[in-house]
């Protein structure tokens, strides 16, 4: 299925329920975490959809230069066509509120949609790598925001996940962070704390 030029998977949940945009990584698709947020949210509105721009066939969201190096004219444009997708679909379903979820590059367009658009009420970023000074935004205020990150991620590394969050912190986002002592992998207590902190807010 399209929307905006997304293929995606989708499913409708109940009326006045929240909607959950679960974002996948480098290389991953729209199933990589489509089933995951249904467990997580089984009365939402659950949106999976693929990166558009394709990197020696693997799918992401924007495209960069080089490891960590950004395309910043193209991450522009992704920030707005995955802003105008989320406002879109969650008028379409009357959602009651807009959940996201997503991985490494899945985490980078959502944590840069907060920057630049707010709209996400509730969002959690796995492994996030914003390798730049954000713009201030005062509507972050009240946000809800989970970091989840590996202590040795050489992709992620740990003091520009200390900066992002600090940033978050500073628009006045509630922030939680939620470290393991790996790399860039999703370890158990990265999945428990994002299943407290979704059942918390649900």
């Amino acid at each position: 299925m399209t929307n905006n030029g997304y293929v995606h998977r989708l499913h409708a949940g109940a009326p006045g329920k929240p909607i959950l945009f679960v974002l996948h990584g480098t290389g991953g698709d729209e199933n990589q975490f489509f089933d995951f947020g249904r467990r997580l949210l089984p009365e939402a509105t659950v949106v999976s959809p693929r990166g558009d721009v394709s990197e020696y066939g693997a799918a992401r969201f924007f495209k960069r230069t080089g490891e960590g190096v950004y395309d910043m004219g193209d991450l522009a444009r992704a920030t707005d066509k995955m802003s105008g997708y989320v406002q879109d679909l969650a008028s379409t379903h009357g959602a009651s509120r807009i959940f996201g979820l997503g991985f490494s590059n899945g985490a980078n367009i959502l944590a840069n949609v907060l920057i630049e658009k707010g709209l996400f009420d509730v969002a959690a970023l796995l492994h996030p790598l914003i390798p730049f000074r954000p713009r201030a935004n005062p509507d972050l205020s009240g946000r809800r925001i989970l970091i989840t990150a590996g202590q040795r991620d050489p992709i992620s590394p740990a003091a520009l996940t200390e900066a992002l969050s600090a940033y978050f912190e500073d628009q006045k986002a509630q922030v939680q962070t939620e470290w393991h002592s790996g790399g860039h992998d999703i370890r158990p207590n990265e999945i428990e704390a994002i299943g407290r902190f979704f059942s918390e807010l649900a």
